[in-house]
């Protein structure tokens, strides 16, 4: 079990997944709503889009662009159920548990928190 800052760093490795960052108009929107809502955004599209054990649109289900949490998903392979499998070894078909929810959303929370700290440098 790898912790967070493995993750990230493993990430890191990876051209596509690095080449995702928040731009101004994301790191403004961070700032206006505030980090627990942002995090609430997270918990909402994790349990809504990657959670069910059948998604009729998997690999498509997460924008690439249009709110903060969705560049996260892409930067941290959490935006579908095979980046999932092949990053994370989370199996398909079935449904994720709440704790592995609460997994995904506290590295999707990470990357964004680095960024905004990237970003305010």
């Amino acid at each position: 079990m790898q912790t967070i800052d493995e993750a990230l760093a493993r990430l890191e490795r990876s051209k596509f997944r690095n080449g995702f960052r928040l731009d101004r108009k994301d790191l403004e929107y961070i700032d206006k709503k505030g980090m627990d809502t942002i995090r609430r955004h997270a918990v909402d599209f994790v349990r809504t889009r990657l959670a069910p054990a059948v998604i009729s649109n998997d690999g498509k289900q997460t924008p690439m662009r249009g709110h903060p949490v969705f560049k996260a998903q892409h930067a941290t392979a959490c935006c579908c159920r095979g980046c999932l499998n092949k990053w994370y070894k989370v199996k398909k078909d079935c449904q994720l548990s709440d704790k592995q929810q609460e997994k995904i959303v506290n590295l999707i929370m990470a990357w964004i928190k680095r960024e905004t700290e990237r970003g305010s440098e």
